[in-house]
């Protein structure tokens, strides 16, 4: 899960739904927009000129 303002409208970005999302990432939060662009300004860029076909998984070491 992503704090976007879409997550923000929808209400879940509070309360009890969050505290749990929280609580099950290892990371201990949610990610925030710049965690996942990091990541893609990186696949975007020369660094990764070499990587192909590749899954990235963006959830804070959370599987599913």
């Amino acid at each position: 899960m992503v704090e976007t303002e879409g997550l923000r409208a929808s209400g879940l970005s509070e309360g009890d739904f969050r505290k749990q999302q929280d609580k099950e990432t290892p990371l201990g939060r949610i990610a925030q927009p710049d965690d996942i662009a990091l990541a893609a300004t990186f696949l975007a860029g020369d660094d990764a000129r070499w990587i192909t076909g590749q899954v990235i998984i963006a959830a804070g070491g959370k599987r599913m």
